[in-house]
């Protein structure tokens, strides 16, 4: 039904607009057939067929050449109201009535949509124009809801702080981050298992003075040298984690070698790792970047005068 509405809707569109050229002349008979919503049959010479779907098909042929006409048989054929065009046409002059329809875009009364299901720009314009937000609206309408919310978290937010303070100072950390914006009451959860593993294995945890734990989505440790606890993981993982943190401080130490080897190929040039500007990269993938980059150096031979770049800093990506 959609198909057959939109091809005649088509058609009628283009013997409509041929109606409004000025000098055409040459127009042959249109038949089309609009599946529309049912309402109350009365006596029309109109072609109707009645379906259990809810819509009848009406089907009439276009053989006008004017343009008025033209809609008051449309309207009739789907047994539609003609009362406001035979009102317009009384109220309206015809030489005023000629020009305006030079050019002017199909207007569709309301009815037209209601009976082909088809939707109005009109209508749906409105709506937007309706519903469209702006920022003063949108605090207006949310405020009392977030100082609501913010007081509800008040709480929780004071056990965060107290949580975070007390491990910081336990384990002798820097500190403790989170890579991604999890809730108040996920990063809770989270110290409190940090919590249950100090208290199991104390022993453990001997290595981590002076470092920052960050809580993300893999355990390991950071190009920044952070321990990152892997938030799905569970505390058996945590716990290789730190008895491997003897091996991964070794294999810092090698890349900073690593680093300083490169920058002495590079004419004093500073390697540097910038965690914000960066991906999230582990040591291991770090140290494997810079190894790659020192080995293509030392196949190149780049003649770079010692010391000549001392002063600038780069990245590998």
């Amino acid at each position: 039904k959609q198909e057959v509405n939109e091809n005649s809707l088509k058609r009628l569109n283009g013997y409509l607009e041929n109606l409004q050229k000025p000098g055409f002349r040459s127009f042959k008979p249109t038949q089309l057939t609009f599946y529309v919503r049912e309402r109350e049959p009365n006596s029309s010479n109109v072609q109707e067929s009645f379906s259990a779907s809810g819509f009848r098909a009406v089907s009439f042929t276009l053989h006008t050449r004017d343009l008025l006409s033209t809609v008051l048989d449309i309207l009739n054929s789907c047994s539609l109201s003609t009362e406001h065009i035979q009102r317009l046409n009384v109220n309206s002059q015809p030489h005023k009535e000629a020009k305006s329809t030079v050019n002017r875009p199909i207007k569709w009364d309301k009815t037209y949509y209601s009976f082909t299901g088809f939707k109005d720009p009109e209508e749906e314009l409105e709506q937007a124009q309706r519903v469209e937000t702006t920022l003063i609206s949108w605090l207006d309408d949310n405020e009392a809801s977030a100082v609501k919310k913010l007081k509800k978290s008040l709480p929780l937010r004071k056990e965060l702080e107290r949580l975070k303070f007390e491990l910081s100072h336990q384990l002798e950390l820097s500190d403790i981050r989170w890579q991604r914006s999890w809730g108040i009451a996920h990063r809770c959860s989270q110290l409190h298992s940090l919590g249950r593993l100090v208290q199991q294995r104390p022993e453990v945890l001997k290595n981590v003075k002076g470092r920052t734990v960050v809580f993300t989505d893999r355990s390991g440790m950071s190009a920044a040298g952070h321990i990152m606890l892997g938030t799905m993981d569970v505390h058996h993982h945590w716990t290789k984690i730190f008895e491997r943190l003897p091996n991964y401080y070794k294999l810092q130490k090698r890349l900073l070698f690593l680093e300083d080897r490169i920058s002495q190929l590079l004419g004093g040039i500073q390697v540097i790792y910038i965690e914000e500007l960066q991906p999230l990269l582990t040591l291991e993938e770090y140290y494997e970047t810079l190894d790659s980059f020192y080995n293509k150096l030392c196949d190149s031979r780049l003649p770079f005068h010692p010391r000549s770049l001392r002063g600038l800093q780069m990245i590998l990506e």
